[in-house]
């Protein structure tokens, strides 16, 4: 198997246990009475699994991007940027006072 293949299933996998983490955080909370909605409905374990879904493939997308953002180069001098000049010197600028008396 291709690596970036595996990386993606793994990094995706890594999202929906992200997804169900957070779900159970949730519930535990009971945020939004969230909990006592689920439970108390015919259809909970349904809404249950589509917030879990919905929120895997969040976490998943999310994830991923982290880890493919990882895979760049790490660079080993100083991070500051290319400088404009070497060296900043003060311009003399001539200005004629035209007095008005």
């Amino acid at each position: 198997m291709p690596k970036l293949i595996r990386l993606y299933i793994t990094q995706v996998a890594l999202g929906f246990l992200i997804s169900a983490i957070f779900v159970t955080v949730l519930l535990a909370l009971n945020v939004a009475n969230l909990r006592d909605l689920i439970m108390g409905s015919e259809i909970g374990l349904m809404a249950l699994l589509m917030i879990w879904f919905m929120n895997g493939i969040v976490f998943a997308g999310v994830q991923f991007a982290y880890a493919i953002m990882n895979l760049a180069e790490k660079h080993d001098g100083p991070r500051r940027g290319t400088p404009i000049t070497q060296s900043l010197k003060p311009a003399l600028i001539r200005q004629e006072s035209r007095s008005s008396r």
